[in-house]
Order: structure tokens, then C-alpha cells, then sequence
């Protein structure tokens, strides 16, 4: 059997998965609009490779949603639909319920004070205008205790979930007047776990869920 080159296998691997990932990246962070049309010859010449990682990136944002292909037509980016954005925000605050269900009993002191100094920085990035970094932050403020989850299967999850969200959040984000007042829903979540009591963290988790959709939902459209 001939020898196989390892090296050209995985140049290629990566050449694919590095351009899922930016053309992952350029759809959440609003570079590619809603309903925009997608052409894999552009892309390749913009990225400077050949159609077929190309495909195979449009392929498989297609299976994740965030863009669409419809028969004998075009390949677009995806819509922001309300219906599918509330769903995303229920699967949201259900599956960081059970992670921080499961974390709750390790977090410590570090991982509290992790957690108030990455809201300080949502807040400075807040009051800046940084729609990015204040997504990032936010982000990151629950990945505190999602990473102390030894569930490896709802973090992968939660990661989807959260890119998606992602891109609603940066696309409304100049449109949504009260975004400051995430960093009080989360100051509450710590409040509650540094009170040991579970089930009133919990209900802060959904809260600061329910209250982010609810600042957006007058901005999406049917």
C-alpha cells in the first residue's frame, strides 16, 4: 500500500475548517447580511482557495442554519426569524439551568471573582459602544461556570446555540437601548451563588435570558 502524505491531509483539513470558520464568523458578526447571496467562486477568490473547502463550508453552515439553499436557486445567508431566535434563547437559559446545576457545587471564590471582573469589562465595553467585546463579555460571563460542567456534550451545544445568538445580538445591538442593565441581572447571579441558595440562581439564569430576548423581541421581524 503506498505510503499516504500525512502532511497534504491535514493542509487540506485545515484549509476546510478555516474556511467554515470565517465564513462562519463573517455571517455572526454581520460582514455577510441576512438574505445576502452567497457565491463560492467569490468566496474562494476573496480567501484564496480553491471551490471545494468552499462547498464544503456552505454545506455545513447549511446543516448549523446560518445560511440557506434553496432548489435551482442560490445559496443566501440566513434570516434572523423571531420564532427561531425565542427558541434559541428557551434552549439557552434551559441548558446553562442544568450546567450551572452541574457546576454549582465546585465554583469557587476565584471563579466569582472571574466572573466580576469580566462583567466590570461588560460594562466599560457597554457604555463604549464596543458591540463585539460586550458580546464577548457577556459570553464569557457564563462560560465561567458552563466550563466547570463536566457535561463535554452541552458545552459543544451551548457553543452552537451561543454563535447564533451571537449574531442576533451584534445585528440589534445599536437598536436596544437598555443593554446595560444585563450586567445588574448578572450581578444578581453572583449575588445568588455567593448565597448558596441554587434554585434562586437559577431563576436569575432564566431571567437574564428572558430579559436579554425581551429587549430585542419589538426589534425582530416576523
Amino acid at each position: 500500500m503506498e505510503q499516504l502524505d500525512s502532511k497534504k491531509k491535514l493542509k487540506r483539513t485545515f484549509v476546510r475548517e478555516e474556511a467554515y470558520m470565517i465564513i462562519r464568523d463573517w455571517i455572526v458578526d454581520g460582514t455577510l447580511q441576512p438574505n445576502q447571496q452567497l457565491r463560492d467562486k467569490e468566496l474562494a477568490e476573496q480567501l484564496g482557495v480553491s471551490r471545494t473547502p468552499i462547498r464544503e463550508a456552505l454545506l455545513r453552515l447549511e446543516d448549523e442554519g446560518f445560511v440557506q439553499t434553496k432548489p435551482n436557486r442560490s445559496t443566501t445567508v440566513s434570516p434572523i426569524d423571531s420564532n427561531e431566535v425565542l427558541h434559541l434563547y428557551s434552549i439557552g437559559w434551559t441548558l446553562e439551568q442544568l450546567a450551572m446545576k452541574q457546576a454549582f457545587e465546585n465554583i469557587e471564590d476565584e471563579h466569582l471573582q472571574m466572573m466580576e471582573t469580566i462583567n466590570l469589562e461588560l460594562k466599560k465595553a457597554i457604555t463604549e459602544g464596543n458591540q463585539l467585546n460586550a458580546v464577548e463579555c457577556d459570553n464569557e460571563f457564563h462560560l465561567v461556570f458552563i466550563d466547570i460542567s463536566p457535561n463535554k456534550e452541552l458545552k459543544r451545544i451551548l457553543v452552537n446555540v451561543k454563535q447564533k445568538l451571537k449574531r442576533v445580538e451584534l445585528y440589534y445591538f445599536d437598536l436596544v437601548e437598555d443593554v446595560h442593565f444585563s450586567c445588574e441581572e448578572h450581578e444578581r447571579i453572583i449575588e445568588a451563588i455567593k448565597q448558596k441558595d441554587l434554585s434562586l440562581v437559577l431563576d436569575e439564569i432564566e431571567k437574564n435570558w428572558r430579559l436579554s430576548f425581551a429587549r430585542i423581541q419589538n426589534h425582530l421581524v416576523d
